[in-house]
């Protein structure tokens, strides 16, 4: 269980150098929540949070937690924080957090970007390491972002570099096209996005809505054992709506 909600918190997550802004295109801020769900049964509940401080600095902020039947045994409760800032026209992300309690294992993770020294330090369950920054990485949270404006920009190309498990890997998003997707908050037009691994059964999959700034309304995860989990939005608040 634990795997399955962490799988679908991230999936929810020249490679993102094309997406530069001025601080006048300042970012639409919003609040969603999702139910995740298993077999047509709600599983856990997602909530995610886009904030801006008044020093400038931007939060992408998202908490899971198990719900339902499953509740009465798991009480797993994840939290994802990414902060970042406009940096001579880019996103630069500036630290990441993600805690997980409540399950049979307790992780906590922490990332740092130090673009002077240029290096990112990560720190899991107290053990702490050093590796060097890559042009343009992003972290589990602020890529996620990164495809909702991509997408508004009318990028077809999506690429990101993202600081994971102590490594940089590339996330590629093929679009597959629109594709019309009924929510508890309505019916919208969407673009449709996959990610998989080559020779694999896993698979993401996302729909964008176009005219909610292009938000991930609806996720699908695929496992290797065929096990499939999708994430809905059931409430927002920002983005016009």
């Amino acid at each position: 269980m634990f795997r399955i909600i962490t799988i679908v918190t991230f999936a929810f997550m020249s490679s993102f150098s094309g997406l530069v802004y001025t601080q006048e295109e300042k970012p639409n801020l919003f609040e969603a929540e999702y139910s995740i769900l298993m077999k047509g049964a709600k599983i856990a509940k997602m909530n995610r949070k886009f904030t801006r401080t008044e020093d400038g600095i931007y939060q992408y902020y998202s908490e899971t937690r198990t719900t339902g039947f499953i509740s009465l045994f798991r009480k797993d409760h994840i939290i994802e924080t990414s902060r970042w800032r406009f940096d001579d026209k880019k996103l630069t992300p500036i630290d990441y957090y993600y805690d997980h309690s409540g399950g049979k294992k307790s992780r906590k993770v922490k990332i740092a970007f130090d673009w002077q020294s240029n290096k990112i330090t990560n720190s899991i369950d107290g053990s702490s390491w050093k590796m060097p920054t890559s042009p343009n990485v992003m972290d589990k949270l602020l890529y996620q972002l990164a495809i909702m404006y991509d997408l508004e920009a009318g990028k077809e190309e999506l690429l990101y570099t993202v600081a994971d498990g102590g490594k940089t890997k590339v996330y590629n998003f093929e679009i597959l096209g629109d594709e019309t997707i009924d929510t508890p908050i309505g019916k919208f037009e969407t673009v449709k996005l996959e990610r998989h691994k080559p020779n694999s059964r896993r698979k993401s999959t996302l729909w964008c809505a176009k005219n909610l700034g292009y938000l991930p309304i609806k996720v699908e995860n695929i496992e290797k054992d065929g096990k499939v989990t999708t994430a809905l939005i059931n409430s927002l608040q920002g983005l016009g709506y």
